[in-house]
């Protein structure tokens, strides 16, 4: 197994319904008619010892959506180990308050051959939406892995 690490920023509101994060959905093709456990908070991987976490964090978070993160405190979460893919990743995330609106994004994209084995190359956007959800439906529709960080933010909050 690989390790792989990954740093990403969780952004939050808070409206009169309560708690809310931004959420992207994830892009490409094996992703496009998914819904539960299809959606990831926006992170990227960096090299141990190059580069600072939170550093890649930021970048990360902007090459997804095409914003910047929000200005604001930036709270630790800590980090998550889960495997995924044949890889071990290990997953740091900070909280950061802000309002971003999801139709604002402009996510970096990545090349993919598809269909498998027919020598055609596409390009598909790393982050294909982005939504607001409360902590509970966030819970839903995030991946496995990265669930444990709604509680810790739901802590910090409470």
């Amino acid at each position: 197994m690989t390790d792989v690490h990954s740093a990403g920023v969780l952004v939050y509101r808070r409206t009169e319904a309560g708690i809310e994060v931004l959420l992207g959905h994830m892009g490409g093709p094996l992703w496009s008619r998914k819904d539960v456990s299809a959606w990831s908070i926006p992170k990227g991987e960096y090299a141990l010892g190059e580069e600072l976490p939170r550093v890649a964090a930021r970048r990360e978070f902007t090459e997804e959506l095409g914003l910047p993160v929000p200005d604001g405190p930036w709270v630790d979460l800590g980090e998550v180990r889960y495997g995924s893919g044949g890889k071990r990743k290990t997953v740091i995330v900070w909280a950061v308050e802000g309002e971003l609106d999801p139709d604002e994004i402009a996510p970096s994209t990545f090349e993919l051959e598809w269909p498998p084995r027919s020598g055609r190359f596409r390009e598909f956007p790393e982050i294909d939406r982005a939504a607001w959800f409360d902590l509970t439906t966030a819970s839903e529709k995030l991946s496995k892995g990265q669930r444990p960080f709604l509680g810790r933010l739901a802590e910090y909050l409470d």
